[in-house]
Order: C-alpha cells, then sequence, then structure tokens
C-alpha cells in the first residue's frame, strides 16, 4: 500500500502536481482524530489527577463520544483509500519512519481502549444497565487496572493528536504541510476541541469553567503556534513565502483568518474570559466556535497544501 494514497486515495494530487481534486474524508478523519484525543486526554489525566468524582462528565460522561468518534473518522479514512481491501497490510510491518504506520498502530490502540473505558462506565448515561455473564467478568477486570489505562490513553492520545498534524508534515512535495509546527498545532487545536466539548457536556458550573480556563490556554498556544508558523514560512525558501502568502492576501486569507483565527480562536477565547470574569455569557456559543473553527481549520490546511508546491 502506498504511504500517498493517505492525502487522496482515488486521485492523489501529491502523485500528480496538475491534479486538484479535494475530498471531505481526511480532513473531517484529522478532525475527528483530534478530537478523539483530546476527549481521552482529559478523560485519562484527570482520573490520574484524582478528580474522577470532581470531574465526572471529563473522565466518565465525555468518553462515550470516543469510540463513536474514532469509528466514523476510520470509516472517512477508508472511504478516501484507493485500495481498500488491502487496508490491513498497514498492520503486517511496523516503520518507525512512517506517519502512517503510527497513526495506524496507535488507533488500533485507542480505539479499543475507548471502547473498554466507555463499557466500565456504562452506568453515567444507563443508570440501570448492567453487564452480565463474561461481560460482567471482563468489566470487572478492567476496572482493576483503571489507572494503568488512564496512563495509556494520555500518552497515546498525545501520540495520535500530534499524528494528526505529522501526517501532513511528513509530505516534502507541499511546502505548506513540510513543517514540523503542525504536529504540536494539531495537538492544541485537538486538546481544545476535547475541552470544548467538556464545556458543552458538563453540567457542573466548576468544571465549565475549569475547561474554559483550559481552553483558553490552548487557545493562546494555538495562536502561538500559528504566527510561529507564518514567520517560519516568510524567513524561508521562496516557495515556503509563496505558501504563506496563501494566507496573506491570497484565496485563503479571508477564510483562515475570520473562521479559524477569528471566530474558531479569538472570539471564544474573549468570550471565555469573560465568562470567567462573572459576565453572563452562554458557554455553549464559544465551545461551539471552538468546534467549528477546528474543523474548518482541517479543511482550509488540507486544500490548501494542496496548492502549494515546488517550483518547476
Amino acid at each position: 500500500m502506498r504511504e500517498e494514497i493517505i492525502v487522496s486515495g482515488r486521485n492523489n494530487p501529491l502523485i500528480d502536481p496538475h491534479l486538484e481534486i479535494w475530498h471531505w474524508e481526511i480532513p473531517l478523519y484529522l478532525f475527528l482524530g483530534g478530537l478523539a484525543a483530546g476527549i481521552l486526554f482529559f478523560a485519562g489525566l484527570q482520573f490520574i489527577l484524582g478528580n474522577e468524582n470532581k470531574f465526572t462528565t471529563a473522565v466518565k460522561k465525555t468518553p462515550h463520544f470516543a469510540p463513536i468518534i474514532l469509528i466514523i473518522g476510520l470509516l472517512a479514512l477508508l472511504l478516501d483509500l484507493n485500495h481498500k481491501p488491502y487496508f490491513w497490510q498497514l498492520y503486517t510491518t511496523i516503520k518507525f519512519q512512517s506517519p502512517m504506520s503510527w497513526g495506524a498502530w496507535v488507533l488500533m490502540l485507542v480505539t479499543p481502549l475507548s471502547i473498554i473505558w466507555s463499557a466500565i462506565h456504562i452506568n453515567t448515561i444507563l443508570p440501570k444497565w448492567e453487564w452480565k455473564g463474561w461481560l460482567k467478568k471482563l468489566e470487572t477486570f478492567f476496572s482493576q487496572y483503571k489507572s494503568a489505562m488512564a496512563w495509556i490513553m494520555v500518552v497515546s492520545s498525545v501520540i495520535l493528536g500530534i499524528y494528526t498534524g505529522i501526517l501532513f508534515s511528513a509530505f516534502n512535495a507541499r511546502p505548506l504541510w513540510n513543517t514540523s509546527i503542525l504536529g504540536p498545532l494539531f495537538l492544541a487545536s485537538g486538546l481544545s476541541t476535547g475541552a470544548a466539548l467538556n464545556i458543552i457536556m458538563s453540567k457542573d458550573h466548576h468544571e465549565k469553567l475549569f475547561f474554559s480556563r483550559i481552553d483558553i490556554i490552548l487557545i493562546g498556544i494555538e495562536l502561538f503556534l500559528i504566527i510561529h508558523m507564518f514567520m517560519g514560512f516568510l524567513a524561508s525558501t521562496q516557495v515556503q513565502i509563496d505558501a504563506a502568502k496563501l494566507f496573506l492576501g491570497g484565496p485563503y486569507t479571508a477564510p483562515f483568518w475570520v473562521l479559524v483565527v477569528g471566530m474558531g480562536l479569538i472570539i471564544p477565547g474573549i468570550l471565555e474570559f469573560l465568562e470567567l470574569r462573572k459576565y453572563k455569557i452562554p458557554v455553549l456559543i464559544p465551545a461551539i466556535m471552538v468546534l467549528m473553527g477546528g474543523l474548518i481549520f482541517r479543511f482550509i490546511i488540507a486544500f490548501a497544501g494542496q496548492e502549494s508546491r515546488w517550483l518547476y
């Protein structure tokens, strides 16, 4: 299986630089992967910190979304592959230099782990539910090792979040994607969307405020990384300067700076700050804006990257 299929399995613009066919599957997959990483990271971290009962939503309730999100993301990825029946070949070897190999194996770990974590907390959404027979024994077994599972979730979710950015940055053929900033930037964005979903799901005011503080910090990190990324482009070669110009006066200027930076980062950050200052701000508004901004960000990076190319 060719690694290039992860960008567009049907008609890959990395193979033909003059062919620009954009698909929704990969950006959606990257968004959902980052969101699941954020959900599982906060669930595992708060459990490790002993906040299982203090932040019940983050630890026990929101993680129920993670398996569904991951499965939808994997289906989107599968739809984009050219040779769908051969996806299993990713699991016949481990290539440490291959982002796709890292992602495949991390998802192989994270997906069943998220299902198990959800299963042992099923009573938080179905109070009368009770596992029977061997399923009850499995629940009892895994419940004894929740600390180990939490640590694995924290580490693997960080790898998953970074992988969603490295998946792009590993492609030297596209100057916009070929930056080490994308890994930590996509991680910060994924954690921010995870925090936003916790804000939406929680009914506890203190838990909402806690994740609002976390989200403000993550938004600040994202803005710093975005500025640093463009500074790096503008101080580099002509092709990378041209890649930056796609967002600095080019066709992606308005969508990126208005929808992603403005409505997806700055405005939600201001609203969350005002909420912390005890102004009556509906917390759903900034949280939803963060989620939408994260989704649009992946689409813009995916689309713009295909327009950035080396000079021939």
